[in-house]
């Protein structure tokens, strides 16, 4: 009886920390993506996406406006590398089951009194989480 109980103790030990160890991975990659987005670091941007993901932003002459992530990252490529420009993200929720995941996060625009909600598709592919697509609204 004591080994049987030690055994699923460890199995469900072992559970929690794989599922823990996959919300760090997540966690990660949308931290490069906050990282990339507030020091202006385009590569970290491209790191965290899948190289085919889109965006669909928010634009007041658009019903949906759909960015390619290299034309995304391209547009921080002309500010001054590793100098935080106002952007502050939070992560507010991830849900992961097997090889997918959703993500939520609050991103605030020092300064300006602006403040966005995205929200992340990812999937891990070939052993790392990327984000797949990307929906951002304005919150204010």
């Amino acid at each position: 009886m004591k080994t049987y109980f030690l055994t699923l103790l460890f199995l469900i030990s072992s559970s929690l920390c794989i599922a823990q160890s996959e919300e760090d991975q997540i966690s990660t990659t949308i931290n490069k993506y906050i990282e990339g987005t507030s020091y202006n670091k385009p590569a970290i941007i491209k790191e965290a996406f899948y190289t085919k993901a889109n965006l669909f932003l928010s634009h007041k002459e658009k019903t949906i406006w759909i960015v390619p992530v290299a034309e995304y990252a391209s547009w921080f490529e002309k500010k001054e590398k590793g100098k935080f420009n106002g952007r502050v993200g939070n992560i507010l929720s991830i849900d992961h089951e097997n090889d997918i995941a959703m993500a939520k996060a609050e991103i605030l625009a020092k300064g300006k009194d602006i403040r966005y909600i995205d929200i992340f598709l990812l999937k891990k592919i070939e052993g790392e989480w990327k984000i797949i697509s990307k929906a951002a609204t304005l919150a204010n």
